[in-house]
Order: structure tokens, then C-alpha cells, then sequence
């Protein structure tokens, strides 16, 4: 979201971008929410989601586009927004919200093909993209896989523990712990500081490092991932990805060439030499062309156009193919203003 407003100010469109009032951003800033509400015990996160919404609805008329970011908040009342609405959908966190986004006045962006809701009107999809500078390429001289997300059964962490197990390779586990059942039983009686070591949820500075220096990406799922921004991350260090082929993996790792798709632990662990053998500076040039933030900026551009000029209504027929490629858009044939919404419980 961050990368985004930057982007579009630096291509010279007018943003501004409705966030938590100690953000930090070029574009112009408003909002109501002095700090992220899950940073104080004194907000309440349900009523200043609320403000937030209906502040940014009540200038909505001022700008010629509003592009939503807030999930299904802001769709309940899209029938008061006096311009354009689109709606990056970032994932849905529960199949129960999906009649505020049918009965919405807006159309919708995903994040990956897999991460479609049936009839919806989707005007493209957009793949997000990274600051590439904070991920140099990597070497993988620690010698060791590394498995980087939440601990949970949806990212399949006791499945990555076996696939080192098999690969007879150490493992380096990265993240949260979500699922406390599920780390004390399945995860933490094989950390032993050697064969797997868990670092915990570590923060920017240390991933492009740690990702770097590994062998390979190991990224069994549980579930039907919407993005997964690790992997895409790993591949902009030159470190290959071994994953199973389910939500946006497909669309994100190449088969052979930047990664492995595989099915199941076997055949994961038989991948990891295969892994090895990857030309890191093919994959690292072909996340660089594939994941940059310049190509996210331009693919937004062309929807923007699309929409204000009508070539594209809001409502009405929608495209369906995804803009799955740079489209070239110049941010000097975009210059009028643009106002985005994002959750007031996030950081900047």
C-alpha cells in the first residue's frame, strides 16, 4: 500500500492517502485515527474504522477516483462515494463478508488469479510489488533451507521440518507463532538450534539476509495462499522456492526455472537438489522483472485510466483478463487526483 501511494507521487499523481495521522508518506495525509488502534488499548478498532471511512467518504467527491484497500468496511456504504470506487482485495478473511462486496458499488482488483471470488465484478489483477533495493542478491552460503511465514497448519510448518529431515539439509524457521497447539506438538520438538533453528518473527532488516543466504524457500501450503509475499521476496534474493501448487504459487514460481512445484513431502525433499542447481542470477533478474513496484505503479495507472476515461465503467461489463504484463503507463498522462483508503489498525 506504502509502495503504491509513493509510486503514483513519484510518476507526479496528486494521492492523497487516508491512513493513521503519525503515517509517513509523500502524498498529502488525512485522516482521523491519530495511531494504529491495535497499537492502544484506549482505541477501539470498530469505531475508528468507522470514522476513518466516513471522513474519507465525505471528501470522496473531491477526487476522481477512490481506491479502497480497507476490505468490506467501506463497500457497505460505496452507495455514498461521489466518485469511482476500486477495491484492491487483499485476501478474504471470512467467506461471510462476501455480500458487502456483491452489493458494493465498486470493482475489484486481486491480488492473484486463485484469489477470485466468484462473481465479482474484477477489473484486473495486479501481482504486488517489492522495494527491490532491500533485497540484494544472495548467495545461499548458510548452506541451509530456510521456512519463512507464520506458524500455523495453513503454512504447513511441520511439513517443512520433514522435507529438511528428508532433504538432510538444516532448516531455519522464521515467524510468528499462531497456532500455539500446533508449534508445541508438531514444530518445537525438532528445534534443536542445529537441524532446525527458530529465530522467531524477525523484522525487515534481517530478511533480505536470511533469505539470501538460503539454500532454497521451503513453502508447503495448507491452504489457498492469496499471494504469499515471502515467496516472492526469496526469489528477489536469487533464492529458488520449493512449494506446493496451490492458491498463487503457480502464478508466482516458474517450474524449473525459478523454483520447483511439487506435491507432497517426497517429492519436495527429492526437489531441493534440483534446487541447488538453479541459476540464482536468473531467478533474482526474473523476480526484478516480474515484482518490481514500477510495474505494480503502471499496471494501477492503465486500470485508473481505464476507469476515469470509461473505457472500463465501475458499473456495468468488466474486464476479466488480468493485466499480466508492464503496460508502460507514464504517470505525466495521469495527473488528476487520486484518494486512497487503507486500514487505520495498520502501521505506515
Amino acid at each position: 500500500m506504502s509502495l503504491l501511494a509513493e509510486g503514483l507521487v513519484e510518476r507526479g499523481v496528486d494521492v492523497t492517502l487516508f491512513a493513521t495521522l503519525d503515517s509517513q508518506t509523500k502524498a498529502s495525509l488525512d485522516g482521523v485515527c491519530p495511531q494504529p488502534y491495535n497499537e492502544s488499548d484506549d482505541l477501539d478498532g470498530r469505531v475508528w474504522e468507522a470514522l476513518h471511512v466516513a471522513h474519507a467518504l465525505g471528501r470522496s467527491g473531491e477526487f476522481d477516483l477512490v481506491h479502497n484497500h480497507l476490505d468490506w468496511l467501506p463497500l457497505a456504504f460505496s452507495g455514498l462515494c461521489r466518485s469511482p470506487m476500486i477495491t484492491t482485495i487483499h485476501g478474504f478473511s471470512d467467506p461471510r463478508i462476501l455480500p458487502a462486496y456483491r452489493r458494493s458499488r465498486s470493482g475489484f482488483v486481486s491480488i492473484s488469479d486463485a484469489d477470485r471470488a466468484p462473481g465479482l465484478p474484477y477489473l484486473a489483477t495486479v501481482h504486488h510489488g517489492l522495494d527491490l533495493d532491500q533485497f540484494p542478491l544472495g548467495d545461499g552460503s548458510s548452506g541451509a533451507l530456510v521456512a519463512f511465514g507464520r506458524i500455523h497448519p495453513d503454512k504447513a510448518t511441520a511439513d517443512a521440518v520433514e522435507i529438511a529431515q528428508r532433504a538432510g539439509m538444516p532448516l531455519v524457521i522464521c515467524g510468528p507463532v499462531h497456532d500455539e497447539a500446533y508449534f508445541r506438538l508438531r514444530v518445537a520438538p525438532f528445534v534443536d538450534g542445529v537441524s532446525v533453528r527458530y529465530l522467531g518473527n524477525v523484522g525487515p532488516s534481517e530478511r533480505a539476509d536470511i533469505l539470501g543466504g538460503a539454500v532454497a524457500l521451503l513453502h508447503p501450503l495448507g491452504f489457498e495462499e492469496p499471494f504469499g509475499l515471502s515467496v516472492v521476496e526469496a526469489m528477489a534474493c536469487g533464492t529458488p522456492v520449493i512449494g506446493y501448487p496451490r492458491g498463487a504459487l503457480p502464478e508466482t514460481v516458474s517450474h524449473g526455472v525459478t523454483g520447483f512445484l511439487v506435491d507432497g513431502v517426497a517429492e519436495a525433499a527429492a526437489a531441493v537438489p534440483l534446487a541447488v542447481q538453479l541459476d540464482r542470477n536468473e531467478v533474482f533478474a526474473l523476480a526484478r522483472r516480474r515484482f518490481s513496484v514500477t510495474r505494480m505503479v503502471d499496471d494501477y495507472l492503465r486500470i485508473y485510466s481505464d476507469v476515469t476515461e470509461g473505457r472500463t465503467p465501475v458499473l456495468g461489463d468488466f474486464a476479466t483478463e488480468p493485466y499480466s504484463q508492464s503496460l508502460g503507463v507514464d504517470g505525466s498522462q495521469w495527473h488528476r487526483e487520486h484518494s486512497s483508503c487503507r486500514d487505520p489498525g495498520r502501521g505506515a
